[in-house]
């Protein structure tokens, strides 16, 4: 049987990228993590995670929660670090 780090261990994300995809999308980290390995596997993926990443961000900001919103704005710059565009889907 597969634990839940096994998923996360499949998935190349790491486990905060994934609680930022479940916030966002409102479902449970173990849906979230088999969203992230579709998205992250898939031409313009990366994108696309980091806009749910930005707007996680957006959304604690716009409510008030600074802590909240600093702590998904590194989860997105450690997700650019990692995940860097490349050069054909960069424009």
């Amino acid at each position: 049987m597969l634990t839940y780090e096994d998923c996360v261990g499949l998935t190349d994300l790491e486990e905060e990228e994934i609680e930022a995809i479940a916030q966002h999308e409102h479902v449970p980290e173990i849906v979230a993590a088999e969203l992230g390995c579709c998205l992250i596997h898939q031409l313009g993926g990366e994108s696309s995670i980091k806009k749910i990443i930005l707007e996680d961000v957006e959304e604690a900001s716009r409510h008030d929660h600074p802590q909240e919103a600093a702590h998904w704005r590194e989860v997105f710059d450690h997700f650019c670090m990692t995940h860097p565009l490349p050069m054909r889907q960069a424009a």
